[in-house]
């Protein structure tokens, strides 16, 4: 088995040129492979691409065993099956996501439709009780990046009741094989002022630090 690592990124933001979160994201990537050139970099752009939506003719293929599907359910699925490839590979996920209304962009929210699936990443069993629910997928790690217009989001802040963001994708990671989960976060971004700049610069400080912690031995690779 090679030793390479894989990550898989996904880039939520609607814009490109000016996104912080982007650039955010290439800076954790660059210096990921400043260290470990050899590994695997894929990239999901569903802020400029978004996955389609769910709809009550997909949920009918989904829920419809593999050997029992139509070719109009099996193509209905496609896309959610390269998705889903595209996770199952994944060593660690890096989300790299703006807060629009304090929550998911809407494009984000259309790709953890897409690969949270029953009898893919999660199973269903009402033996189980009141959990019947249980992840497929383990040992992943998630670093999730993120940026707002306003601040205060963390724990203990002002807005920290108002961040739908952040539980909601964390949530969510259980059910991507999400063992451990890191979060970097740069606000202020409407204020355009100093505390925006430093927070820029703390963030992406932090993203070097971050990167030193979970990059892996050269003969190391998750479970």
């Amino acid at each position: 088995m090679s030793s390479n690592f894989t990550i898989l990124r996904v880039d939520a933001s609607a814009r490109v040129e000016r996104s912080v979160s982007r650039a955010l994201a290439d800076h954790f990537v660059g210096e990921w492979q400043a260290r470990r050139p050899s590994d695997l970099v894929l990239h999901q752009d569903v802020g400029t691409v978004p996955p389609p939506l769910v709809s009550e003719d997909w949920i009918a293929a989904a829920f419809t065993p593999k050997a029992k599907r139509t070719s109009e359910q099996r193509r209905m699925l496609a896309p959610s099956d390269e998705l889903l490839g595209e996770l199952r590979r994944a060593d660690l996920l890096l989300i790299a996501t703006p807060m629009y209304n304090y929550g998911m962009p809407a494009a984000l929210k259309a790709w953890v439709d897409q690969v949270v699936r029953v009898d893919e990443t999660f199973s269903f069993d009402l033996s189980r009780g009141d959990w019947p629910l249980e992840p497929i997928l383990g040992r992943k790690k998630l670093v999730l990046l993120t940026s707002s217009g306003e601040f205060g989001f963390a724990p203990g802040g002002p807005r920290a009741h108002m961040d739908h963001l952040t539980p909601h994708l964390q949530t969510c990671a259980h059910y991507f094989g999400v063992a451990e989960t890191h979060r970097v976060a740069i606000e202020y971004q409407e204020f355009g002022d100093e505390r925006h700049r430093r927070s820029v610069d703390q963030a992406h400080a932090e993203v070097v630090r971050l990167v030193e912690r979970l990059v892996p031995c050269p003969a190391t690779k998750a479970a």
